[in-house]
C-alpha cells in the first residue's frame, strides 16, 4: 500500500539547500501563524500546524534529512526498515499492515521516519507455540502494536481527549477494516511517554483477545519552548547593556506573559529558572519549571552615533576579556 510522498521543503517553503538556521526561523513563523491556539481557522490551521511540525521533525535533524534527501525520486522504492520499522506497516510475510489515523503524522512520516513498529514479541518459540494454536484453531491474542502521537504542549499541559482510528490491512486479501477509538492524554504526558490503550492492537484469531496499542507521544515543535522532562525551556534574546545593566523583560509562559527580571552581569548563555511554570508532573502533578536561557545579541550593523558610542565605551572600560 503506498504511502503519498511529502514534500517538505514545499510545506516549509524553504529551498533543498537551506541552512539549519533559516528552516528554525522558517518553522517558527509558520508555527505562530498556524498555531491551532491562536489561528482563526481552527480546523485548517490544525492540520497545517501538523505538516510543519512533521516537516521540521524531518529536515531540523540531520541525520533523518540525509534520509531524506536520499530518498528522492526513488522513495516508494525504499520500503519500510527491517523487521517492521513503522507503525504504518506490519510484520513481513503475510501479517497484516497497519495505518494510524489522528496521530498527527502522516503514513509517509510513519513509513521512514517513525520508530514505531508491529512488537517483536511474542519471542520466537512463543511464535512456533502461536502458530500451532493458530493451525489447530485455538485461540490466540493478537500482537501489540506500537505508534507515535504528536502532541502539543497546550495538550501535554492540560491533557485532552483524541480520537484515533486503526487501519488493519490483510495483506492476502487487501480487505481493510477500520476502527475508530477515543485516547485520553493525561495532564503531563512527556515526551517519549508510552500510553497504553488495551484492546486497540491487532485483533485476536480464533475468539483470542486482541493485542494492545502503545502510543509514544511526541510533543509537537513550539515556535517558543522545548521540552525535557517536565521542563520547558526557552531561549531569550538580550542586548549587551540588558545583560551588564540588567533588565525585567516579558517572557512567555503556557499560561501567559511574566515579566522575567535579568539579573545585573548576566552572562550569554546563563540560565535563568523560573519554578513551577513548566508541564505536570506525571505522578506528582507537581509542575516543573521554565528555564530561561540568555542569548547576548550584538547589532550586526550599528550607525554612526552608535559605533561612537561603543569606541567612547572602549576607550572608556577597564574590561579585558583576556586577562
Amino acid at each position: 500500500m503506498s504511502a503519498p510522498f511529502k514534500d517538505y521543503y514545499a510545506v516549509l517553503g524553504v529551498a533543498r539547500d537551506a541552512g539549519p538556521d533559516e528552516i528554525k526561523k522558517t518553522f517558527r513563523k509558520l508555527a505562530r501563524e498556524h498555531h491551532p491556539d491562536t489561528a482563526a481557522d481552527k480546523v485548517k490551521s490544525e492540520e497545517k500546524f501538523k505538516e510543519i511540525n512533521e516537516a521540521h521533525e524531518v529536515l531540523s535533524d540531520p541525520e533523518k534529512r540525509a534520509k531524506y534527501d536520499r530518498l528522492g525520486a526513488h522513495w516508494e522504492e525504499s520500503g519500510p526498515p527491517p523487521g517492521g520499522g513503522a507503525a504504518a506497516w506490519g510484520g513481513g510475510g503475510g501479517g497484516p499492515e497497519f495505518h494510524f489515523g489522528g496521530t498527527g503524522f502522516s503514513d509517509f512520516f510513519e513509513r521512514h521516519f517513525s520508530g514505531g513498529s508491529r512488537y517483536g514479541f511474542p519471542r520466537d518459540w512463543e511464535e512456533m507455540a502461536e502458530s500451532a494454536a493458530a493451525e489447530a484453531g485455538r485461540p490466540r491474542r493478537g500482537h501489540d502494536i506500537e505508534g507515535d502521537i504528536l502532541v502539543t504542549l497546550e495538550e501535554a499541559m492540560h491533557g485532552t481527549m483524541r480520537p484515533i482510528s486503526l487501519q488493519t490491512v490483510d495483506r492476502r486479501t487487501g480487505e481493510a477494516q477500520t476502527h475508530t477509538f477515543q485516547v485520553r492524554i493525561p495532564p503531563g504526558a512527556t515526551d517519549g511517554r508510552r500510553i497504553r490503550v488495551p484492546g486497540q492492537g491487532e485483533p485476536g484469531r480464533h475468539g483470542g483477545e486482541s493485542g494492545d496499542l502503545y502510543l509514544r507521544v511526541r510533543h509537537a515543535a513550539h515556535p517558543d519552548f522545548t521540552s525535557r522532562g517536565a521542563d520547558l525551556l526557552h531561549d531569550l534574546d538580550v542586548a549587551p547593556w540588558e545583560a551588564v545593566l540588567g533588565a525585567e523583560i516579558v517572557v512567555p509562559t503556557l499560561d501567559g506573559a511574566i515579566r522575567l527580571k535579568v539579573p545585573a552581569g548576566s552572562a550569554n548563555g546563563q540560565v535563568l529558572r523560573v519554578r513551577g511554570r513548566g508541564l505536570p508532573k506525571p505522578k506528582s502533578g507537581e509542575r516543573g519549571d521554565l528555564r530561561v536561557t540568555l542569548r547576548v545579541v550584538l547589532p550586526s550593523e550599528p550607525g554612526p552615533s552608535e559605533r561612537a558610542l561603543w569606541e567612547q565605551l572602549r576607550s572608556a572600560s577597564s574590561f579585558n576579556p583576556r586577562p
